[in-house]
């Protein structure tokens, strides 16, 4: 059940209840691929540092360690020890990332695995089996994700397998959810708008899987090489045609100015991996604007990263610590710095949420963003 709390313009402050719990919104979800979040982050720290919703996914961890194994441990939440909400990509973004790997046809896509290079084959039915065999909370429909640059043909034609891959998907959902040897029987299905930067083609696909009565939307195939207006362009027309009394989830975006920009646009659900990726290489963010930790400057800093910060990083070492652990290439220094970058985004999505209760979310946006593309 999703019920809308408050509306600030466009933005919504909304609730998701699910059977894992409650999901506030605007929500970023921590991306763990694997089962886990890059850089010696469990689930414990998850925990500190105010996760919501950790997201994984369903090809890598259908090519390792196998879903039916992650089954017999009783599900991901079991496996990986984590009570709180879990959502699971469908595996049909890497038919975009892995398209030299790949062949799309009707049923569904034959990858060679980027591992060891065995096929594996995946579809509607198969992505939905998989993910049921995760018990995840929210399920992604398998779809594919043609290239911003792909032609107008190729896109209305990759839309049109996309939806009729959705019909597949919500059918096969039905079907497991009723099943007695289903872990989860509560399963959330959400489906995905595609149409590259085609504005009709965009708002033609939304009213058409808006009336399939979902648990929820995706915006999908944005931040994959379109500009940043392309997609905020794309953002002001197809929300509107998304249901309002469902979440929308826009999926791998992003910086926090693209969140804060989606957010003024309605959307609900983000994940991307730049927190977790640019910490593991020494790139923190700060409200007063990015610090590159391995920098000289910060050699002899005893201040922590940020000054006010309450994360485990900030609130026992200094930059001057955490810059000699990542200069000696230590996992520790990596460590802190994920959490503090996670920490911040996390902490960001709960200051946006009080800012649309509080209707100053125009005000919040502008005082936010002044500073967090400054270098420090």
């Amino acid at each position: 059940m999703y019920k809308i709390i408050n509306k600030d313009g466009k933005a919504k402050r909304a609730v998701l209840s699910t059977v894992h719990g409650d999901i506030q919104t605007p929500v970023f979800m921590n991306v763990g691929t694997s089962a886990a979040i890059k850089g010696a982050v469990s689930t414990v720290d998850l925990q500190e540092i105010k996760t919501q919703v950790q997201l994984s996914n369903t090809y890598h961890l259908h090519v390792r360690p196998g879903d039916e194994l992650i089954k017999e441990f009783g599900g991901l939440h079991k496996f990986m020890v984590w009570d709180k909400p879990i959502l699971t990509d469908s595996g049909g973004f890497q038919v975009f990332s892995l398209a030299k790997l790949r062949k799309i046809k009707e049923e569904g896509v034959m990858f060679n695995s980027h591992i060891d290079g065995r096929k594996l084959f995946m579809g509607p039915e198969e992505s939905m089996t998989i993910q049921s065999n995760l018990a995840s909370t929210i399920a992604m429909a398998f779809d594919e994700c043609p290239s911003s640059k792909a032609s107008r043909e190729y896109v209305e034609e990759s839309v049109a397998r996309t939806t009729r891959w959705l019909r597949r998907c919500k059918t096969k959902m039905d079907e497991l959810n009723s099943n007695e040897s289903t872990i989860n029987k509560n399963q959330l299905l959400f489906g995905i708008n595609q149409g590259a930067i085609f504005e009709d083609i965009r708002i033609n696909h939304a009213d058409e899987i808006a009336d399939m009565n979902l648990d929820g939307y995706a915006i999908g195939g944005l931040a994959v090489g379109e500009t940043h207006e392309e997609m905020y362009r794309i953002l002001d027309v197809t929300v509107p045609h998304l249901p309002e009394d469902k979440p929308v989830y826009l999926m791998g975006v992003g910086t926090p100015n693209n969140i804060l920009e989606a957010v003024e646009r309605g959307v609900d659900f983000f994940d991307c991996v730049y927190p977790s990726r640019n910490a593991r290489h020494g790139q923190l963010y700060t409200n007063l604007g990015k610090v590159n930790i391995r920098n000289e400057k910060y050699k002899l800093d005893p201040r922590p990263i940020e000054e006010g910060c309450n994360c485990p990083a900030c609130r026992n070492y200094s930059r001057a610590y955490i810059r000699h652990l990542v200069m000696s290439k230590e996992m520790l220094g990596m460590r802190l710095c994920v959490l503090h970058n996670l920490y911040f985004y996390n902490t960001m999505m709960e200051e946006i949420r009080e800012a649309i209760e509080d209707n100053r979310f125009a005000e919040y946006k502008k005082t936010k963003s002044e500073h967090l593309d400054d270098i420090l």
